[in-house]
């Protein structure tokens, strides 16, 4: 009898939530949280429930729509400080949603510079990019009669201004390539084989085409007349450059080295020591000969690697786009198949290092 007056007292009492607003929604979220604590308690477990992220979310979006009296009776399962930070959270992301400035919302504060004062600035910039942001505001303000403050004109070229590639000038060595009559540059990488034997490449590439002149193998040890010997087969039946550019490794430090060059009548011009990026073209291409071939081609033997490397080097100078160059290859005179354009509905590919590579062409 007492527990058919208790079920009376709840039916009443549901009865009065469903008529009141909100209530039907708080019922019936009340009833999914209570059913979900269920199946979560009736999972194996073996110390505590294991709620999912699912199950957080499901508790989340029940806790808003139950009423917060009745919030705490309901939770069997959960602990009331996972709501309660749930509840934090959503409260702040509100509040974050109501104070953050939507871009279509106008910001308050200053306006800013019309587009007009910002146009001006932009191209005052691009036709004298040696003009820093004090001259260019003393100058807009001398012009147009306009206080303008350098720190506006700061932001203004910090946002808008874009300036075009290479428009900063050439590096020194660039300089240096366009400057000299022949400038070659000369580096050593070391690789190893299948049979794990250190093998020394000499490579040669000059500087203003960015062509590869070509490579050279030693096995072992390398001294001053192996670095000889090595340089005389890539320049074999070819005139040698008047200028050459080599970093400070000690492996171009040797005599027999400095004397070949004075009989080779070559200038030897030397990088800034500790400084990669004074000689940043045949550092780039030995990282592209590793990251796109040599890590991906094994070789046995020198012979074997000085072959696979000539094959490279066909690639290299005569099919490989160099973004350098604004596409085009560095030596465009030896293929014409590959400097005739060639139409999308009617076209093939070329194999290149034995199918490692496939290049579109004409057809």
């Amino acid at each position: 009898m007492r527990d058919v007056l208790f079920l009376l007292v709840h039916l009443l009492v549901t009865t009065v939530r469903l008529v009141q607003p909100g209530g039907a929604r708080s019922v019936v979220a009340e009833s999914l949280l209570l059913k979900h604590q269920l199946l979560v308690l009736n999972r194996p477990r073996r110390r505590a429930p294991d709620l999912r992220p699912i199950d957080r979310i499901i508790a989340g979006l029940c806790a808003r729509l139950i009423y917060p009296a009745r919030l705490l009776r309901s939770a069997i399962v959960l602990k009331p400080a996972t709501i309660l930070n749930f509840h934090r959270s959503l409260v702040r992301r509100k509040y974050r949603e109501l104070f953050t400035p939507i871009r279509r919302r106008a910001r308050p504060g200053p306006k800013g510079p019309s587009p007009e004062l910002i146009a001006a600035i932009v191209e005052m910039k691009r036709r004298n990019p040696r003009f820093g942001y004090r001259r260019i505001a003393d100058q807009v303000s001398l012009a147009f009669g306009i206080p303008v403050d350098k720190d506006t004109v700061r932001r203004v070229l910090a946002d808008h201004y874009r300036p075009d590639p290479g428009s900063d000038g050439p590096s020194w060595l660039s300089f240096l390539g366009h400057s000299k009559d022949s400038l070659w540059s000369v580096d050593l990488f070391r690789c190893e084989s299948l049979g794990l034997r250190s093998h020394w490449v000499m490579v040669v590439m000059d500087q203003c085409t960015r062509r590869i002149i070509g490579f050279a193998v030693h096995r072992g040890a390398v001294d001053g007349p192996a670095v000889c010997l090595m340089f005389g087969r890539i320049i074999k039946g070819a005139a040698p450059p008047a200028y050459l550019s080599s970093d400070n490794d000690p492996l171009f430090e040797f005599q027999r080295w400095k004397a070949n060059l004075r009989i080779l009548e070559v200038e030897e011009i030397k990088t800034v020591p500790y400084v990669p990026m004074s000689h940043p073209f045949v550092e780039r291409l030995i990282g592209s000969i590793r990251r796109e071939y040599l890590d991906r081609v094994p070789f046995w033997n020198p012979r074997d690697l000085e072959k696979k490397l000539s094959r490279f080097q066909d690639y290299y100078n005569r099919e490989r786009a160099h973004q350098g160059l604004n596409g085009r290859i560095p030596d465009p005179g030896t293929n014409k198949e590959t400097m005739k354009p060639a139409c999308l509905r009617d076209y093939r590919w070329k194999s290149c290092c034995r199918g490692l590579y496939q290049v579109p062409i004409a057809a």
